[in-house]
């Protein structure tokens, strides 16, 4: 009971807090399927396209054309500034500087600087906002993609998309709040918890989609079980599930029952989801190819968008092997191959479709890439380290200014020179996007209130349109 009570507590603050204080009109809401907010809210839904592995900014989004002139020479001690090395470089005699290989362009009315290595993301670039100075305070992979999904460094507090699923809930009750899939080789290893519930109760984990005949883990019926019998076999164990839950209150209890009853209308709703039988060839012409393929980046973006469009609350999807320690060019250029077109299809179908201003999108990884070169430097070939102290993303829709730059990292790309941008920054704008005030979106456990920004955050206002 004190578990159930402890919930209930901390659901009914969110509420009373809600809609500027006006719980009344928030419950109201609710009842009505319409989600409770605390200011008016600019999005619907976030898809967070995460490139794991740390993508290199300095080869990617932020343009540093002046290195070319210092290539090979050691970066300055001044820059550095004592700052902590990884091991895997801290032992080197020499850093020299590795000015991008790629040329850069301007794009677009805004003029933004991008890559070569992403000619398609160019023809969005007047609907993207590319912040150039974001930090974090992880220097290795899995604290810091634990600490972008979560606002902390160590595993079990829950992830944004169940952030969301708790506060918001959901919009179809045929599909799940919170979805999550993966593409991509090598890399580094991604774990169920970076979108599960912590300690949320458990209907608020994300739902992993796959590739094959079962996009979803045992959601088929058994052999020789038919639909029939399992509607049946569910609804007497609902009544257990019940008879158990009033005896002893517990929330995991409804939980369980939530997520059956979930499973069983996914049976129907996922294969219709999956099934791009129905797109016209002009998505595939605009997503590509391997937007047929089931596990490939392109599908899964397809897949975002077909989510989205049928209301579910949060999409992620993990991207792997941007890990550049070395043979930078080549390894970058496949994975833009494998990500750029899909990335830029899906704003601009989202934008075709009138879903762009109510879609958040988000591109980005854990961390930057060093300026100084990793292992050797040549004419053709090098490799960058880990780095913290800045990295570059982009973000489209909802609510975002769109054709915009924020902040500036100095010469050498190695440290914010203007406007820093935390992670717990980032959460507490996507937050007020979706109109929840970071502070008021918590939840009691083991005696306190934790919120996904835990006691940091700014809304980015310079970002807002």
């Amino acid at each position: 009971m004190i578990a159930q009570a402890l919930h209930q507590h901390s659901r009914r603050e969110f509420l009373q807090h809600a809609a500027g204080g006006l719980g009344a009109i928030a419950l109201g809401q609710l009842a009505q399927g319409m989600p409770p907010t605390h200011v008016a809210p600019k999005a619907k839904r976030v898809i967070y396209l995460f490139q794991s592995g740390g993508p290199p900014q300095l080869d990617l989004l932020d343009y540093k054309p002046q290195l070319r002139a210092h290539q090979g020479e050691d970066v300055p001690e001044s820059v550095f500034n004592g700052q902590r090395l990884t091991g895997m470089t801290a032992g080197q005699t020499s850093f020299p500087v590795a000015a991008s290989t790629f040329d850069f362009h301007q794009h677009g009315k805004s003029g933004l600087w991008l890559s070569e290595v992403m000619p398609h993301l160019g023809t969005v670039a007047d609907d993207i906002c590319v912040v150039k100075s974001l930090e974090t305070e992880a220097i290795n992979h899995d604290p810091a993609i634990t600490f972008l999904q979560t606002g902390f460094q160590i595993a079990g507090r829950p992830s944004m998309g169940a952030w969301l699923s708790y506060g918001l809930g959901n919009a179809n009750e045929n599909l799940p709040a919170f979805v999550a899939m993966l593409s991509g080789n090598g890399g580094q290893p991604l774990y169920d918890r970076l979108w599960g519930a912590g300690f949320l109760p458990s209907e608020h984990q994300g739902v992993r989609f796959r590739s094959g005949k079962d996009p979803v883990l045992y959601l088929n019926n058994p052999a020789g079980m038919s639909s029939a019998l399992r509607r049946h076999t569910l609804d007497d164990l609902g009544k257990l599930n019940r008879l158990r839950l009033e005896a002893t209150g517990d929330q995991e209890i409804e939980a369980r029952i939530a997520q059956y009853e979930m499973a069983y209308r996914m049976q129907t709703s996922v294969p219709e989801l999956t099934d791009v039988s129905d797109e016209p060839e002009s998505t595939f012409r605009l997503y590509g190819e391997d937007a047929r393929k089931p596990g490939t980046y392109a599908y899964n973006a397809l897949m975002a968008r077909r989510l989205s469009e049928r209301g579910t609350r949060f999409v992620q999807l993990f991207h792997r092997g941007w890990d550049t320690h070395g043979n930078l060019p080549n390894q970058l250029r496949a994975r833009c191959q494998e990500t750029d077109q899909a990335s830029a299809a899906l704003v601009t179908d989202l934008k075709q479709r009138g879903l762009l201003d109510e879609t958040l999108v988000v591109w980005g990884g854990e961390f930057g890439r060093t300026v100084y070169c990793q292992g050797q430097l040549t004419a053709k070939t090098y490799g960058r380290d880990h780095h913290p102290r800045c990295f570059s993303i982009w973000l489209a829709g909802g609510g975002m200014k769109p054709g915009h730059a924020h902040g500036e990292t100095d010469d050498y790309s190695y440290n914010i020179a203007r406007d820093p941008v935390t992670a717990h920054d980032l959460h507490a704008t996507m937050l007020h996007l979706l109109g929840v005030h970071h502070e008021k979106l918590t939840y009691r456990f083991q005696g306190r209130h934790y919120r996904l920004t835990d006691v940091h955050g700014r809304v980015l206002q310079d970002l807002l349109a």
